[in-house]
C-alpha cells in the first residue's frame, strides 16, 4: 500500500512548488510561505486544497487614506492598517506623497478644506486619478467627537479623516476648473477690499488727526484698488462666452446687478445643474425640520454657502421693492403673519430656485414663467 500511495505524495509535492507563495503562514494569514512538511512529503492533495482557498486569493479589503493639511507639511494615515507619514508639504513632499498613494492604490482619500492651503496635493491627487474628497471641517469635527475622540493634534486628524472615510465614504465630486477657481479668487480679493474698507471708515471715526490723514490716505487707495478689481472682474468674466451668457441672464432679472452675479458665477459653479431642492440646500436656504414625537418645532436653516447667502440677501432686500414677482410674494408672507427675516429667506430660496431654472434653460427673467423651477 505504501509504493500505491507514493505516486500521489509525488503530485502533492508538485502542486506545492507550482503554488509556494501562496501558502499560508499560519491559520490568521492568505500569503505566505509554504509549510516545510510539503517538502517532506507529509502532506496531501486534500490538505493543499483546504489552504489554498479562492476567498484569501481575490478577496483585497479597501484602503482608506485621511490626509491632515497644515502649512508646513502633510500627515497622513492609512486604514485599516493604521500606518502612518508624514511628507514636507511643497512640490517634492507631494511628489513622494502621490507616488505611495498610487502604489497603494487607495478606495478613497480624504482631506479637509483648509483656506486653499490644500489646493495643491488636492489636484495632483486628481491628476493622477486618485478618488480624493474635500470634506467639511464641521461634518469631521462633529464625527470625530460622535466617535468619543475629543483630542486634537495633526496625527488625530489624519487617522479621524481615514476613518471618517471609512466609515461614511463620501462620493468624491468634480474641483472647478482653474479659470473658476481664479474667478473664485478675484471674487474673495474683492470682498476682502470691502473689509478692509469698513475696518479702516471704523477706525477713522476715533482717529486723532495725526493718524486720520494716513487712515484717509488708505481709504482712497483701497477704493481705487476696489475699482481695478472689479474692472478685473469684468474682464476676466467677458473672456468666456459661457459666463458671459450667464450673466446677461442674472442681470435680466430686476434686484441682480454685477455684484450678486459676479458672486453668483464664481462661488457657485454648480447654478442650472441641480434641482431645487439640491441648490437651496447648498446655498443653506432649505428649512430643515426640527421635530420629535409630537414636538413640531420651527424650521430653520443651517449651513451653506455663506457668501452666496449674502449675496443673495443684499439682492432680495432690492427685489422686495422693485421685483413685482418677490414683492408680491413677500406681502402674501407678511399678511399671513410671517416675521420679516422668514419672509426674506423664503424669498431669497424662491428667487434662487428661479434663477436655477433660468441658467439651467438659458432664458432671461419675465414676470410670468411657463416652467417649472425644479
Amino acid at each position: 500500500m505504501g509504493q500505491a500511495a507514493r505516486p500521489s505524495v509525488e503530485a502533492d509535492r508538485a502542486v506545492a512548488r507550482v503554488v509556494p507563495s501562496l501558502l499560508p503562514k499560519s491559520s490568521n494569514s492568505c500569503l505566505g510561505y509554504p509549510s516545510p512538511h510539503l517538502t517532506q512529503g507529509r502532506a496531501t492533495l486534500e490538505l493543499t486544497t483546504i489552504i489554498i482557498k479562492e476567498d484569501c486569493l481575490l478577496e483585497v479589503s479597501p484602503i482608506f487614506v485621511g490626509i491632515d493639511v497644515s502649512k508646513a507639511q502633510l500627515d497622513v494615515s492609512i486604514r485599516p492598517s493604521r500606518q502612518t507619514m508624514s511628507v514636507t508639504n511643497d512640490k517634492a513632499g507631494i511628489k513622494i506623497l502621490v507616488k505611495s498613494l498610487e502604489k497603494l492604490n487607495p478606495t478613497l482619500v480624504v482631506l479637509e478644506s483648509t483656506g486653499g492651503l490644500e489646493r495643491q496635493i488636492m489636484l495632483a491627487l486628481i491628476a493622477a486619478e486618485i478618488p480624493a474628497v474635500m470634506a467639511n471641517p464641521r461634518q469631521v469635527r462633529d464625527f470625530a467627537r460622535s466617535t468619543g475622540q475629543l483630542a486634537k493634534t495633526d496625527r488625530i486628524d489624519a487617522d479621524t479623516l481615514a476613518y471618517y472615510a471609512e466609515a461614511i465614504r463620501p462620493k468624491p465630486r468634480p474641483l472647478p476648473d482653474e479659470l473658476t477657481m481664479e474667478l473664485r479668487s478675484l471674487t474673495v480679493r474683492r470682498r476682502q477690499l470691502i473689509n478692509m474698507i469698513v475696518a479702516e471708515k471704523n477706525r477713522l471715526s476715533t482717529a486723532s488727526k495725526a493718524i486720520g490723514k494716513r487712515i484717509s490716505a488708505h481709504i482712497t487707495w483701497l477704493e481705487q484698488e476696489l475699482d481695478r478689481a472689479d474692472q478685473d472682474l469684468d474682464n476676466f468674466i467677458e473672456k468666456n462666452p459661457v459666463w458671459n451668457e450667464n450673466r446677461d441672464i442674472l442681470c435680466s432679472t430686476p434686484s441682480i446687478g454685477a455684484c450678486t452675479s459676479r458672486t453668483l458665477l464664481a462661488e457657485l459653479p454648480e447654478l442650472g445643474t441641480l434641482n431645487r431642492k439640491q441648490i437651496s440646500a447648498l446655498v443653506g436656504v432649505a428649512p430643515f425640520a426640527r421635530d420629535s414625537g409630537t414636538l413640531k418645532g420651527h424650521r430653520t436653516i443651517w449651513g451653506g454657502r455663506a457668501s452666496v447667502r449674502c449675496a443673495l440677501y443684499m439682492a432680495i432686500l432690492s427685489a422686495t421693492r422693485f421685483n413685482s414677482l418677490i414683492r408680491d410674494f413677500y406681502q402674501r408672507l407678511k399678511a399671513k403673519g410671517k416675521d420679516s427675516k422668514v419672509a426674506l429667506v423664503a424669498c431669497m430660496h424662491k428667487l434662487l430656485t428661479i434663477l436655477n431654472a433660468m441658467i439651467k434653460n438659458k432664458t432671461r427673467w419675465s414676470e410670468n414663467f411657463s416652467y417649472q423651477t425644479t
